[in-house]
């Protein structure tokens, strides 16, 4: 017999949302202070999206690196360019390519 999908309460991913979204906002603030707080505030968001399987949108998967998980500034720690129909970035840390489809 299949396991049944157990679907987390509303309020609770609602709670989860809004929590991602402003450790999202502490990280861009907390940039130029220290990189290694921002850093800290994306794995703690990612780690919430996992933990209530929240799918994050994608104006916030381009702003961290996929490899190493850190928090991305154009022109600061990453570089943006476009090539063929796909935006393509680069993180300066880690050295590894992520590419997204434009629309």
């Amino acid at each position: 017999m299949p396991k049944k999908y157990y679907k987390k309460p509303h309020k609770i991913q609602k709670i989860a949302k809004e929590r991602i979204k402003l450790m999202f906002e502490l990280a861009k603030d907390n940039l130029r202070k220290d990189s290694r707080i921002s850093d800290k505030y994306v794995k703690m968001a990612r780690r919430i999206a996992m933990k209530h399987k929240i799918r994050l949108p994608s104006s916030l998967k381009k702003r961290f690196c996929k490899n190493c998980h850190k928090y991305l500034v154009p022109s600061v720690n990453c570089r943006i360019r476009i090539h063929k129909h796909r935006l393509i970035y680069y993180c300066l840390s880690c050295k590894h390519y992520m590419r997204h489809p434009i629309k």
